[in-house]
């Protein structure tokens, strides 16, 4: 685990030059097709060389929750293990991480009118009202979501709406009644990577966005645009660094400013990454200091493995 731009993934793909293991991507964005260059997604020589699950498995008109990513990963955590080798779990999506290890509350359907009053409410008043509005009923979730993460806000202001409780209830009442949804029969290792300092990962990220313009991000969110089924309110499209560039595509933003906001709105991911991080339990803390945050040696891989992974997978 670990922020965004932190090296997760070059350290997977070392792991798995030294020991049997699998990798299962956690990330809400490499799941889209067509989504190459904004989401880091690992290149064609990379996943040849340690391929990823769940990678490339929706459209980009199509949703995938944090639920699918449960019985989707638990499902290839059973593939690998009757391979005799070990899933390795690789990426930055928090949530999609506790979904798998302390399991989703069961929340009610969608409802489209209370989600289009909700939506109606923001674009009068703002997201921040609406994010008071789920702070007067819900604080728990309030203190957990960000003003800026609209489509978590609004679910969680909706669930109550539609069903007079809150989505912290239900999570309570989930937690008592099923325990953790991960199989405590397996031994569980986990490893977060991250720089020490956290100006040097606001470089890494400012240095990776710069990269993406020039590899042609640009001309992959344009290809997107192009389809005329897709929509800055989906979930692809509000992607970190796609929802910039689709507004400065759409005329709301000049080329400099998609470039600030975008650096800028991957720095508050980050953080809010840092701030679930900070709060893991039994989590195996690895400081990297590099610039690029590739720079791993073998050796290093190995003292990772043989400091953190169980002994019988050496």
């Amino acid at each position: 685990m670990g922020p965004t731009a932190s090296g997760k993934t070059d350290l997977a793909i070392g792991l798995r030059q030294h020991l049997p293991v699998e990798l299962v991507s956690v990330d809400s964005t490499l799941v889209y097709r067509g989504m190459d260059i904004g989401t880091a997604k690992p290149s064609a020589a990379e996943q040849a060389a340690a391929p990823h699950r769940l990678i490339d498995i929706r459209d980009p008109a199509e949703p995938y929750s944090a639920a699918e990513f449960v019985v989707d990963a638990e499902r290839e955590i059973a593939a690998i293990h009757a391979l005799g080798k070990i899933p390795l779990l690789v990426g930055g999506t928090m949530l999609y991480f506790k979904a798998l290890l302390e399991g989703l509350a069961l929340m009610p359907a969608a409802d489209p009118a209370v989600r289009e009053r909700i939506e109606r409410d923001a674009r009068e008043h703002g997201w921040l009202h609406v994010h008071r509005q789920l702070a007067e009923v819900d604080p728990a979730m309030a203190a957990e979501i960000h003003p800026n993460h609209s489509q978590r806000l609004s679910r969680a202001l909706e669930v109550y709406l539609s069903s007079g409780q809150t989505m912290s209830q239900l999570r309570e009442q989930q937690q008592r009644d099923s325990g953790p949804a991960f199989d405590q029969r397996f031994e569980l290792t986990q490893l977060v990577i991250a720089p020490r300092d956290r100006s040097l990962l606001h470089r890494r990220i400012e240095q990776r966005f710069n990269t993406m313009i020039k590899a042609g991000l640009v001309a992959e969110v344009e290809a997107l645009h192009r389809r005329g089924d897709l929509h800055s309110e989906l979930p692809a499209i509000r992607a970190v660094g796609y929802r910039q560039v689709w507004d400065y595509l759409e005329g709301r933003l000049d080329y400099e400013q998609m470039i600030e906001r975008a650096v800028i709105a991957t720095r508050q991911l980050a953080k809010r990454q840092f701030t679930w991080l900070r709060g893991w339990q039994g989590a195996n803390w690895v400081f990297n200091q590099n610039i690029d945050g590739k720079a791993y040696t073998n050796e290093e891989i190995i003292r990772f493995s043989l400091n953190f992974m169980p002994p019988r997978a050496i």
